[in-house]
């Protein structure tokens, strides 16, 4: 553990964090646990983030945004935290079906949580393809694990990582290196295409390619749709009973129980600093109310660019300031929530036991969506994540009855047009209710394609369009669930952006204020994976 706190009065503490996402609770719980006094803030009523649990219609418990815990509970975090968590009543599921994919014509497949099954299931429908998935998971685990996961781990300006890349040139030579990163920079098309031998299979994995902001077509696509597929199959989709606010409960409980507390609506309105250049540290945060908070060691800020340097960090060079205004966002997502007085009627009866099923009827369908939402339109047939958290835990329904989750990640942020041409879009370019309302209304009728009767089961319907996620996490701006583009020029090194003075990775211009969440390396996802390497910085285990 560390050394005793180095706070003095209410209104101090070591490490402050702004913004109350899974980093932030996270980062703040392993501190508090390892001795320091740490104080979270959040601007909104409450905590989490991109965790936000509600009872949408009576007896229903929804997940409005994140549901899925496969990342953390594979986390070093979670390992370390684990114990406390169960302590404080957190109870994970994890379900005996992973994923799956049904398409329009109703033919559907379903997946358990087993590679080797999954390759078997995958052959009897596409003989081949079940034998190249399983060797490119083995290859990910196996042969290319220390490379991958180090990389994705690992602070990309720490020594740890440059030990690795030593390693891994002195058992793969330069060539070996080479021929590894050229591998990650392939886009899923070309993969696929060289790969698999059926369109089945192709449409199977692409839609996790979704699931980073990136699309099939996009430099890095293969590396994160084999990736993200794989370890979904191998390691389950778990989710947190009683819904993910448990998880926010249990972390703020452990925060608390070590002297630290988390404060909602609590705006910060930028940070105190004291000194010029590189000897400027920060010494607390000024809330918009006008409050000061002293912070003894440092402040943590879970926000994007632009907030940080454009609000937070005002003083900042312009360089900076300029790169920062600079960073891209992605598409829209859209979630819509379905209580369901019955569970759904599927063509494919087994995918009633599948967590997360993707709704598509090829990859060319995926990349056809991605191309029209980066050009303002609407998608006629989006690709669906259909999740069924019921089927892990029934506790989120009252009995007999179900939760369809739906996610969609191929939407504009502005709108310029439908491309089935039947909804009339703003001339300028917002999302209305109605709007929302009638694509809503197209997804519904793409469910009943493969849920017949689905309309007659429906209890309640909420759909949230990218303009109202941005309104609930204004980290999410334009409804970007992934808090910037993943694209090469700002994954890994890059990401949010190769500044200059002294601003990359998670460390600011300022030298005691370090930036995390899903703006920063390793990106979006419930991993807690910058979370944890800030705390590893500031009280290292």
């Amino acid at each position: 553990m560390a050394s005793a706190h180095s706070f003095a009065g209410p209104d101090a503490a070591d490490v402050i964090f702004v913004g109350s996402g899974i980093n932030s609770l996270v980062g703040a719980a392993l501190l508090a646990r390892r001795g320091k006094r740490v104080l979270v803030l959040e601007r909104n009523d409450r905590a989490g983030g991109c965790i936000r649990t509600e009872t949408l219609f009576p007896g229903y418990t929804h997940e409005v945004l994140s549901s899925w815990y496969p990342l953390f509970m594979g986390s070093p975090a979670y390992a370390e935290l684990a114990d406390d968590l169960k302590a404080a009543g957190l109870e994970f599921l994890q379900p005996a079906y992973t994923t799956g994919l049904v398409t329009p014509d109703g033919r559907g497949l379903a997946l358990r949580q087993d590679l080797a099954d999954a390759a078997a299931r995958i052959d009897a429908l596409a003989p081949g393809d079940g034998a190249a998935l399983l060797a490119m998971a083995q290859r990910l685990f196996g042969q290319d694990a220390a490379l991958t996961f180090g990389l994705l781990g690992s602070d990309p300006y720490g020594w740890k990582l440059l030990r690795l890349l030593f390693s891994e040139w002195r058992a793969r030579g330069l060539d070996g290196l080479l021929g590894f990163g050229a591998d990650a920079m392939e886009s899923f098309r070309r993969w696929s295409q060289r790969t698999l031998k059926s369109d089945l299979a192709r449409a199977l994995i692409a839609p996790w390619v979704l699931h980073s902001g990136l699309g099939p077509d996009d430099a890095t696509s293969a590396l994160i749709g084999k990736l993200t597929f794989a370890a979904v199959v191998s390691g389950g989709m778990p989710v947190v009973k009683g819904g993910g606010g448990q998880l926010v409960a249990a972390l703020s409980h452990l925060i608390m129980r070590h002297g630290g507390e988390v404060r909602t609506n609590a705006d910060v309105a930028r940070i105190m600093t004291r000194g010029e250049g590189r000897k400027q540290r920060a010494t607390g945060v000024e809330l918009a109310d006008g409050t000061q908070l002293q912070a003894g060691q440092a402040v943590v800020c879970n926000v994007t660019p632009p907030q940080l340097y454009g609000r937070l960090l005002a003083q900042a060079p312009q360089a900076v300031q300029e790169r920062a205004g600079s960073y891209q966002f992605g598409r829209g997502g859209m979630q819509i929530h379905f209580a369901l007085n019955a569970p759904p009627a599927w063509t494919t009866p087994e995918l009633l036991q599948v967590p997360l099923v993707h709704l598509t009827e090829s990859m060319e369908q995926v990349c056809a969506n991605v191309t029209e939402a980066n050009n303002g339109w609407l998608p006629a047939r989006p690709t669906l994540a259909i999740g069924q958290p019921v089927a892990v835990d029934p506790s989120r329904a009252p009995a007999g009855g179900w939760i369809l989750w739906i996610q969609m990640q191929e939407l504009p942020s502005r709108l310029k047009g439908d491309s089935a041409g039947e909804i009339a879009v703003a001339a300028d370019g917002r999302w209305t209710t109605d709007v929302r309302e009638a694509f809503a209304d197209r997804v519904q009728a793409q469910l009943e394609q493969v849920m017949p009767g689905l309309g007659q089961r429906v209890v309640g319907r909420r759909a949230y369009s990218p303009a109202d996620l941005e309104a609930l996490n204004c980290n999410l701006v334009g409804g970007d669930p992934y808090s910037g583009v993943c694209s090469p020029d700002q994954f890994f090194w890059l990401r949010p952006f190769a500044g200059s003075h002294g601003a990359r990775g998670q460390q600011t211009t300022v030298a005691n204020v370090f930036h995390i969440g899903a703006s920063t390396h390793p990106g979006p996802g419930l991993g807690a994976g910058s979370g944890y390497m800030v705390a590893q910085r500031l009280a290292p285990r």
